[in-house]
């Protein structure tokens, strides 16, 4: 019986099977099968024609030298610059600033000697140079090529030998064949595993901008992310000038380290003091408002949250959480009913992080619990207090890491007092110009911060 020309491919992770399925067998995903054709071509992925075992010891100190991308927010999140042979996915919402931040670090890499190829499957040349000239980005060896195929990106390729290579985007290159329409899991899977063994077999840094789904995921397989190096997400809103890049994947450094940008009329710069931009006024008195001692990857840096709490006309009161984690909003709502005697189940309670940041780390814990607290009692939190410390079912403050930096973080942005743990730690580090008030539970910190 022969072969059917067609197969039925899931959206999510690229599981593959001849007949139609709801749910995908391999990821749980209802509703993500699409049907292919069934492919016609062999491909060969070998890194090296002569690879052999070598020992580590053997391996030279210099395959691993780094090279800057001009800037300094962009090489901490990478580990420290670009590594030759690696492949980093970058992706993010449509006119968030992908293609200025590569054009600009590729410049900043072509003005430095190495020679750059930017294969552009989205726009004209005419337009990357239009762009080009606005951020100042005209070196002699930024090359540029407008083309969706991606057997002449590779013959570019082996024609140029570039140090560094850009594919934007991997969803909208296609490869002849394939037998299947640009962006479709078959042809996004095949052109990245091809992308990344020419970068490892070629030592050339590859950089692969995708595009990402409504949820904020990079569309395309599962199996996208597993091939790359490094994972990069460039965030923000039209309400903001302000851009993030984190770092979820990095096989060369730092994971959940973060870069902060503010896209202007020359392209994007750097913000060197992200917590003045979180925290403008350190002294101002506000109910519902706190500020909290956060890290985010190396960096300490100084956050405001904001609470807004008011009794619901529902019968199941709303919870809004913008920046933070709301199953631990929730969490933090039921600490302070049964263990502080704080009464929130008739309230709508909206949180949110000031300025478009989003923490994930349990620190924020005890500051939005106070300021949840701060905003149901129309009482502000003493001034000049930063807060830090994760809350346990059981209502104790338990520590976080890195306590000093975070102290040192809040002093030099004009703290006074800092409400913090006092678990776990036989001596609580000692900073100049701030006071440190240590804290058990929950019932202690509310004491702490009001009284």
């Amino acid at each position: 019986m022969a072969a059917p020309k067609t197969i039925f491919a899931c959206r999510e992770c690229g599981a593959t099977s001849p007949k139609w399925f709801g749910r995908c067998p391999d990821c749980g995903a209802w509703g993500s099968v699409e049907e292919q054709l069934r492919r016609s071509f062999e491909r060969v992925n070998t890194l090296s024609p002569s690879a052999e075992p070598v020992p580590v010891s053997r391996i030279p100190e210099d395959a691993a030298k780094r090279f800057s991308t001009g800037s300094a927010e962009l090489d901490r999140v990478l580990g420290g610059g670009i590594v030759p042979g690696s492949a980093i996915l970058l992706g993010g919402d449509p006119g968030i600033g992908k293609s200025t931040l590569l054009l600009q670090a590729m410049s900043a890499l072509s003005e430095n000697g190495k020679k750059v190829l930017y294969a552009t499957a989205e726009e004209s040349a005419k337009q990357i140079g239009i762009r080009a000239r606005r951020i100042g980005a005209e070196s002699d060896n930024l090359l540029v090529l407008a083309e969706n195929s991606f057997p002449s990106v590779q013959e570019a390729i082996r024609s140029t030998a570039p140090d560094a290579l850009v594919l934007d985007s991997v969803q909208t290159l296609y490869h002849p064949d394939i037998p299947s329409s640009a962006g479709s899991i078959t042809q996004v899977r095949e052109i990245a595993s091809q992308a990344v063994t020419l970068a490892k077999s070629r030592d050339i840094a590859v950089w692969l901008v995708g595009h990402v789904t409504k949820d904020g995921a990079i569309a395309g397989p599962r199996v996208l992310e597993h091939l790359v190096d490094t994972v990069l997400y460039f965030e923000g809103d039209s309400s903001h000038n302000y851009r993030i890049l984190r770092a979820v994947k990095n096989r060369f450094g730092s994971t959940n380290e973060i870069a902060l940008l503010e896209m202007t009329g020359q392209g994007l710069i750097e913000v060197t003091d992200p917590s003045s931009l979180f925290l403008p006024s350190p002294g101002r008195h506000s109910s519902g408002s706190a500020a909290v001692m956060g890290i985010e990857g190396t960096r300490a840096i100084m956050v405001e949250i904001q609470a807004l709490t008011a009794p619901s006309p529902f019968s199941n009161p709303r919870r809004t959480v913008t920046g933070a984690d709301m199953s631990r909003v929730l969490l933090i709502l039921a600490v302070l009913e049964r263990k502080a005697g704080v009464q929130m189940s008739g309230l709508d309670v909206f949180v949110n992080v000031a300025g478009g940041l989003k923490l994930t780390e349990p620190a924020a814990d005890l500051g939005i619990a106070l300021a949840m607290v701060s905003s149901m009692r129309e009482r502000s939190i003493h001034p000049r207090t930063g807060i830090s410390g994760e809350l346990g079912l059981a209502g104790e403050v338990r520590p976080v890491p890195r306590l000093e930096g975070r102290l040192r973080e809040a002093a030099r942005m004009g703290m006074e007092r800092a409400i913090v743990s006092a678990s776990g730690t036989k001596r609580l580090p000692e900073v100049d110009g701030i006071k440190i008030v240590p804290v058990r539970n929950i019932e202690d910190a509310l004491d702490a911060a009001f009284n």
